[in-house]
């Protein structure tokens, strides 16, 4: 298993973004939180404030197996001006390895950027309106294709962790962690 990272933005939906790292650490992945800015401390959209493990400048995106995006407002469009981002997202797709992204993050990050042209995803509803080239299933909580993962909101967080969990060490594995925290 390689190392996956989780990209904060201010505004950033908190449990989007601490479910995913909380479920793959149980799960003995290495994940890794990083602000886009040279604060570490990033507020999210309802005030908490976490400090990133890494700042954006410290993180070796090119090497992440898994870039994971929480989303939130204005957190998701914060992602999705961050240009640096968008081209690693750009990349990490060509290049076959992980994406996941919940909430707004699918429509506003993913979608501009041509990853999920053709695909059937899943977003917060609302957010996908005006986009182009997604068969966008809304009520679906988690859509996961090999190395592409979406979820639609906050109550999602917890089976696009697992989820993703899934995608990196396998069912077996995501089953476990699964009955550990007694989701199942």
């Amino acid at each position: 298993m390689g190392k996956s990272y989780i990209i904060l933005a201010a505004g950033f939906e908190e449990v989007e973004a601490l479910a995913p790292v909380d479920i793959l650490r149980r799960g003995g992945v290495e994940v890794e939180t990083v602000s886009i800015t040279s604060d570490r401390m990033v507020v999210g959209a309802h005030g908490v404030g976490i400090q990133a493990d890494l700042t954006w400048d410290q993180a070796d995106i090119a090497a992440a197996d898994w870039i994971i995006l929480p989303g939130g407002i204005p957190g998701a469009p914060n992602l999705a001006g961050f240009a640096p981002l968008c081209e690693a997202l750009k990349i990490q797709h060509l290049n076959g390895k992980g994406i996941a992204a919940i909430c707004a993050s699918p429509a506003v990050v993913l979608n501009p950027l041509g990853i999920l042209e053709g695909v059937t995803a899943t977003c917060y509803p609302g957010c996908e309106k005006g986009t182009t080239g997604t068969d966008w299933h809304t009520n679906e909580r988690v859509i996961a294709h090999p190395g592409l993962i979406t979820a639609n909101g906050p109550s999602s967080a917890f089976p696009f962790a697992l989820a993703i969990l899934e995608a990196i060490a396998g069912k077996a594995v995501a089953e476990q962690v699964a009955a550990g925290t007694l989701y199942i």
